[in-house]
């Protein structure tokens, strides 16, 4: 697995995978084509179904156009073969003589990849040995450790000035979601919700509160995410406000010091890595059980970790968070990273503090390992059909759109 700070990226949303790791490939292709007269860059599948709600061609030709005029194509009725964010940039030397072209994939979480395995100029090293949660957990019984003591076993020092700088981010986010106000951008014409809930839960008892106020630090975040503002994927933009909802509220009502959450980033990582090595964070690949599903898991096990669990009770957190997302698609309506992903945000990070509390009453041992729910996922998000992720042809998507003029989407 590589190091987490391929995981955790700080940059601005709404997407990953269609916003983020577009503009990575646009500013990688125009530093050997800054001669270029002409660009034209061909979007396929869903970087093509949903890339202007995601603002695709808003954030490659925000890039490109400094240099040359820029054409975007958009192929959403073909799939490369590799991965379903696939798009190819073509560069012209006088109008009409190709001069390079580069065909690359989107793979989630802002990562890219050429689908060349080892020869791939993006496969960076591997730092972590054990590549299972099962075997993780087995080394962290023999050792008497835990799993954020692996990650140090396995990445540098700097890390962990990383995962701080990570933390600040996330709690600048919540802080600064639920201070905005007003409409988010777009066609579906959705009010911001968070600094509502945020008011609304001071006015509960304390049991619901608890459960207003983490459903207003999701919403601060995935809000923000979904306005363009600066996050941090978790495992990605789509996903991102669970994790740090879960964190916020723990560390806000709760004596643990920054060493602890960090510890805490640090197991959720690993939780994240393990699915990106063996299945998928990617919406257009699994739907939305690697996204929304897989931040549960990760904001799961952190928590059960904070709260004392042990490596099986961690285990055991993680595996129900990813386990009862199972199957969930990926039908964002109009493209926009909205409805239903800021919901689901909210929804997940209640959800992970439930699974934490449900593996605290456990011994930890349970019949099906997070393992084995990981690769189950990976075998039904490729059953789905593609019209279910990241498209915006098939579930909600589809009875909005039936709806809406060609003027309006």
């Amino acid at each position: 697995m590589k190091s987490l700070r391929e995981l955790y990226k700080i940059g601005k949303g709404p997407s990953s995978s269609h916003t983020m790791g577009p503009q990575k490939a646009a500013k990688i292709f125009v530093e050997s084509n800054r001669d270029a007269s002409l660009f034209d860059v061909i979007l396929y599948g869903s970087l093509a179904a949903t890339g202007k709600g995601h603002m695709t061609d808003v954030a490659i030709k925000e890039v490109l156009d400094k240099v040359a005029p820029v054409n975007i194509i958009w192929r959403p009725d073909v799939f490369l073969p590799f991965h379903p964010n696939g798009m190819k940039f073509i560069a012209y030397s006088d109008g009409k003589t190709i001069k390079n072209e580069w065909a690359v994939y989107s793979i989630g979480g802002g990562a890219l990849s050429e689908g060349k395995g080892e020869k791939d100029m993006f496969n960076s090293p591997e730092v972590y040995e054990l590549n299972t949660m099962t075997d993780i957990m087995k080394w962290c019984e023999r050792t008497g450790r835990n799993y954020w003591e692996y990650v140090q076993l396995c990445e540098d020092e700097s890390l962990w000035d990383y995962l701080s700088t990570v933390w600040q981010t996330m709690k600048q986010t919540v802080e600064r979601g639920l201070k905005h106000e007003g409409r988010l951008p777009g066609p579906l014409n959705l009010p911001r919700k968070a600094p509502t809930y945020f008011i609304k839960a001071s006015g509960y008892k304390q049991s619901l509160q608890t459960r207003g106020l983490v459903y207003a630090y999701a919403l601060a975040v995935s809000e923000e995410n979904a306005s363009g503002g600066t996050i941090v994927t978790a495992p990605t933009c789509g996903a991102c406000g669970v994790l740090p909802a879960v964190l916020y509220h723990i560390s806000n009502g709760h004596e643990f010091n920054e060493a602890q959450i960090l510890h805490a980033l640090a197991t959720a990582g690993l939780v994240g890595n393990i699915v990106k090595q063996n299945a998928s964070i990617s919406g257009a690949d699994v739907g939305c059980q690697g996204e929304v599903g897989v931040a549960c898991a990760m904001a799961s096990a952190a928590a059960c970790q904070l709260f004392g669990g042990s490596p099986s009770q961690i285990e055991y957190a993680a595996e129900m968070g990813l386990e009862h997302h199972l199957g969930m698609t990926c039908d964002p309506i109009c493209g926009l990273v909205q409805i239903p992903c800021i919901e689901r945000n909210a929804f997940a990070a209640t959800r992970a503090l439930d699974s934490n509390l449900y593996a605290a009453f456990s011994d930890g041992s349970h019949r099906v390992s997070f393992d084995r729910v990981v690769e189950v996922m990976k075998r039904t998000g490729h059953d789905i059909p593609s019209l279910y992720k990241e498209t915006s042809e098939g579930g909600l998507a589809r009875g909005f759109k039936d709806d809406m003029t060609d003027e309006s989407v």
